[in-house]
């Protein structure tokens, strides 16, 4: 019997619970430019995953990787929510 499935379900969990708050924090203190940090993450999450030789270490990655090009899309749509007044907007 093997758990390793279960580890990386629950990493991919929580790499992707983390995701939501990061989005949140980051369009939040510095606005629409940390999509472009979240898709330079994404790139070199990427390479990472494709150089690393441990399959769940290089699994791992490219969850991270995906969350990180996904967060791309979230963080446009987290200003459309800050708009509707859902979250707070920063006083500049």
């Amino acid at each position: 019997m093997t758990w390793w499935g279960l580890l990386v379900g629950l990493c991919s969990f929580l790499i992707i619970g983390l995701f939501h708050p990061l989005v949140i924090k980051g369009e939040y203190y510095f606005g629409q430019k940390c999509r472009w940090w979240f898709l330079t993450a994404g790139i070199i999450l990427c390479g990472a995953s494709i150089m690393i030789s441990n399959l769940i270490v290089s699994i791992l990655l490219g969850v991270a990787a995906f969350s990180c090009f996904w967060s791309v899309k979230e963080v446009k749509e987290q200003k459309a929510r800050v708009e509707r007044g859902w979250f707070p907007k920063r006083k500049v």
